[in-house]
């Protein structure tokens, strides 16, 4: 399921490890099949596995050897699962007087993209909005690096920048672009939730024409030799930032 053609096409996605695929399950996401080689099994991801087939959910069993093989972790906790995917739509989203979201313009790693629905989740946030074209939220980097997030997140599309702005300005939702170039320091601007953190893409940033239309823009200082944070890393301290100035920040 490495091919984005293949998991649209079909629907689904494959999430594995334990602790991911059991959040899927707690989540209530649609788990297809059950992939899983007994041998490498833990007590407690056998339970799950008996329970699940217990009712109804089709398990797959393989050898330790050829699950290892197939698998993309070191050490594999021997159990995966097919999962349907799920669409959201931008106005789908709730938008409650302290939410917060964060916005990503034409990301392109998907496992930043994953890195970013996770730190939305450990912050309380209310979303995740991919702007334009952009990484696959569903993509085996993007699921792995979620770390069962994806199904706590609503993460939504926009089919473009005035797509996000116009949802933006009917919500009441106030966009806070992210720029090296921008006046205030993230530590000193005023955030008025509703929010969106708007970060843009991990070579360009953001184009000029979408930073003049926030209504706030602000900077991550930079004091050392570094010219700039990965777009994750980022995204996080704006976000905590966020969290520690509007106290009614909220999922």
């Amino acid at each position: 399921m490495s091919s984005r053609r293949y998991r649209r096409r079909e629907g689904v996605f494959l999430v594995e490890g334990a602790q991911p695929v059991w959040r899927a399950v707690e989540a209530g996401w649609e788990v297809e099949t059950l992939v899983v080689a007994p041998d490498l099994l833990s007590r407690t991801a056998a339970g799950l596995v008996a329970e699940q087939e217990a009712r109804g959910t089709r398990v797959a069993r393989l050898s330790a050897e050829l699950f290892t093989r197939l698998s993309e972790r070191d050490g594999p906790a021997g159990v995966a699962a097919i999962v349907r995917s799920r669409s959201t739509r931008l106005d789908d989203l709730a938008v409650e007087p302290g939410a917060v979201f964060a916005v990503l313009h034409r990301v392109g790693n998907p496992g930043n993209l994953g890195t970013v629905v996770r730190t939305v989740d450990a912050v309380g946030g209310a979303g995740v909005v991919l702007v334009g074209e952009t990484a696959d939220p569903y993509a085996p980097a993007a699921v792995k690096a979620s770390m069962g997030s994806l199904f706590a997140v609503d993460v939504a599309h926009a089919r473009d920048a005035d797509a996000f702005l116009d949802w933006a300005k009917r919500h009441g939702v106030q966009v806070v672009a992210t720029s090296g170039y921008a006046d205030a320091d993230h530590w000193s601007a005023e955030y008025r939730p509703p929010l969106a953190v708007l970060l843009g893409s991990e070579g360009d940033g953001l184009p000029d024409d979408l930073l003049d239309r926030a209504d706030l823009r602000v900077r991550i200082p930079m004091t050392g030799t570094a010219e700039s944070l990965n777009l994750a890393v980022a995204a996080g301290v704006v976000l905590y930032e966020v969290r520690r100035h509007a106290p009614d920040f909220r999922r």
